[in-house]
């Protein structure tokens, strides 16, 4: 073949690599993988990447009250460091009739549960919450979770809903617990952090948003009522003056238990459930915080 053969057909070789590449979808960048597999994109979340999974398909009574899915039926994945070697922690919300197959698949998929337990008392259906671990790639964690998600009526792909115009008055909750957050219709979230020391499993340091962080969601239910539910994560000195501020203050511990195993200081978690006069609510959550601190 000729010089120029030759040049013509390396020409025509690379011209069809080119258009190959440039019909081939792009990778996914891992993070954006994760949300693929779990079926959910990425909430933007201090220190972590967190995927949230709620359970908008249970309908929740707690005595009279309709409990929104963000005050209290949130499954979430959270992961920390590399994609490559993170580490991954979560709450997976379930009922009675799920549980077993889901431990039996987490244990299948090589996950840690570090607990199952109540959250909240008298709640129609019982809900029965289930904390895990694992560490590794992300991507894979994701893959081998959803194999578990995938044994529950958890609704996916999680389809994000246009934010409902704010109606709970954000001021005043945001001015009275010293905290700030985010609305939507009539339940405001925020987060508080109450463990000032690092924290470490097996050797391993946590990130705090991911793994110590306190969330308080609070839902207004009628004109001038309002209830609350979330969790204090306090080191040991803390648990008998935060209880002792609930109690004082008409708010109810509806839990006292560990959310992980083996980590250094230990942590301890306070479920909390508050209904009243939103001022009153969020004067009560005050207390406890100042309690905390």
């Amino acid at each position: 073949m000729s010089t120029f053969g030759v040049a013509c057909l390396s020409f025509a070789l690379a011209a069809s690599l080119a258009s190959e590449l440039r019909t081939q979808p792009a990778p996914r960048a891992p993070w954006a993988e994760v949300g693929r597999r779990l079926q959910t994109s990425e909430t933007p979340s201090p220190g972590y990447h967190r995927y949230n999974l709620p359970r908008r398909d249970i309908t929740l009574m707690l005595g009279d009250v309709k409990v929104g899915t963000a005050l209290a039926l949130g499954s979430w994945a959270g992961f920390a460091g590399d994609a490559s070697n993170a580490m991954a922690m979560g709450d997976l919300v379930l009922l009675p009739s799920e549980l077993k197959d889901v431990l039996a698949e987490l244990s299948k998929q090589r996950i840690g549960v570090s607990a199952v337990h109540n959250h909240l008392a008298g709640e129609e259906p019982r809900l029965v919450y289930v904390h895990f671990e694992a560490m590794g790639d992300a991507v894979d964690i994701a893959t081998r979770l959803a194999a578990a998600i995938a044994l529950t009526a958890t609704p996916l792909p999680v389809n994000n809903a246009p934010p409902a115009p704010v109606t709970i008055d954000t001021a005043l909750v945001f001015r009275t617990l010293g905290l700030t957050g985010r609305a939507n219709g009539a339940v405001v979230q925020m987060t508080a952090m109450l463990v000032s020391r690092p924290v470490t499993v097996h050797g391993h340091a946590l990130a705090p948003m991911l793994a110590v962080a306190s969330p308080i969601n609070i839902q207004e239910v009628a004109s001038g009522r309002a209830v609350a539910s979330g969790d204090f994560a306090v080191l040991e000195r803390h648990v008998a003056p935060l209880l002792n501020a609930l109690a004082s203050h008409a708010v109810t511990a509806t839990a006292v238990h560990s959310h992980m195993v083996g980590e250094a200081p230990r942590v301890y978690f306070i479920h909390f459930w508050a209904d009243g006069p939103l001022a009153t609510v969020c004067a009560g959550l005050r207390a406890a915080l100042d309690a905390a601190r």
